[in-house]
């Protein structure tokens, strides 16, 4: 334990330059007695930490030193960062562990990206807790390609143009200003603002993009945690929300739930499917989810969503007629 706390002490000084012993017990959650009887041990062990008195004095290391830890390039770091930064290791009691190690994953960045390193941390969110979390799909495909260029806006704070193709509409090229990336029961999607007003993005449905050399309108710093959940909270609560009564086979139910807004009731029938009532965001919603299914899924309630999935059903026979 005393191991770590040392390590975790060398990288503090080593990535903030000089602190007082009050501030480095602060950041370790330590006495400064304790803060003291490490420097003394550094000492000794030959890290070349000293103290500079005076009202700004504190404790420092000389200059060029640093700690290594290799076989990580930057994506990794930022990979572990991004991690790190979630929840998990405070529920499992490794939360002073995890802080110890993503010290020495930001002092393993190039020094040009270690200053930005928390900043580009913040712009990623890995499965907020959400009351839908627990209802997975199967993941969308998104081209590494379109993933990169949209990352690379998103960090370097640039404006982006996407070419989209929203739910039953021609696709057409947007500029947004990029916030942030976020990622739901394995579906990706870009939080940003187009003029001025809150968008959100799904990348699945993103053809095409490029990063622009002007800079994004969007505040410095970012809660995603937040601004995610107030923009769910949003989605749910607006529009002309519908429950339909819905039949579908049992390989596709995953597909069902990841789209709908809420599972009410669930049970199989005699058929060997299941029998769902869910809800969606509003009638176009409903209609399109279905259609998704085609023959693995059967409304059969209200009689309206019936008759639109039966009319589309029909208008692409005719098309293919003869």
């Amino acid at each position: 334990m005393r191991a770590d706390r040392l390590v975790s002490l060398v990288l503090l000084l080593r990535q903030r330059g000089r602190l007082s012993a009050t501030a480095l017990a602060r950041e370790l959650e330590v006495s400064t007695r304790t803060v003291l009887r490490d420097i003394e041990s550094l000492s000794a062990a030959g890290v070349p930490v000293y103290a500079e008195r005076g009202r700004h004095g504190g404790f420092a290391l000389l200059p060029g030193f640093r700690t290594e830890l290799t076989g990580l390039n930057d994506d990794e770091a930022l990979a572990l960062l991004v991690a790190g930064s979630r929840r998990g290791a405070q529920a499992f009691g490794l939360g002073s562990a995890l802080a110890s190690a993503m010290l020495k994953v930001v002092d393993a960045l190039p020094e040009s990206h270690r200053n930005t390193a928390a900043d580009v941390a913040e712009r990623l969110l890995i499965d907020p807790e959400t009351d839908l979390l627990s209802r997975r799909q199967v993941a969308e495909e998104v081209p590494d390609a379109i993933v990169a260029e949209i990352r690379r806006a998103v960090f370097a704070g640039h404006k982006l143009r996407i070419h989209y193709a929203a739910v039953d509409q021609a696709p057409k090229w947007r500029t947004v200003d990029p916030i942030g990336l976020v990622t739901v029961r394995d579906q990706g999607y870009l939080l940003a603002t187009r003029s001025g007003a809150d968008r959100t993005y799904r990348l699945s449905r993103v053809l095409a993009a490029e990063e622009l050399a002007e800079p994004a309108q969007r505040p410095a710093r970012v809660d995603l945690d937040r601004a995610w959940q107030q923009r769910s909270t949003r989605f749910r609560a607006g529009g002309d929300q519908v429950t339909a009564l819905v039949r579908v086979a049992p390989a596709r139910r995953e597909e069902l739930v990841g789209t709908a807004l809420a599972v009410l009731s669930e049970e199989p029938d005699s058929a060997g499917l299941l029998r769902m009532e869910v809800t969606f965001q509003d009638p176009r919603h409903a209609e399109w989810a279905l259609w998704q299914l085609s023959t693995n899924a059967e409304a059969l309630a209200p009689q309206w969503l019936r008759t639109a999935l039966r009319d589309r059903a029909a208008a692409v026979a005719n098309r293919y007629e003869g």
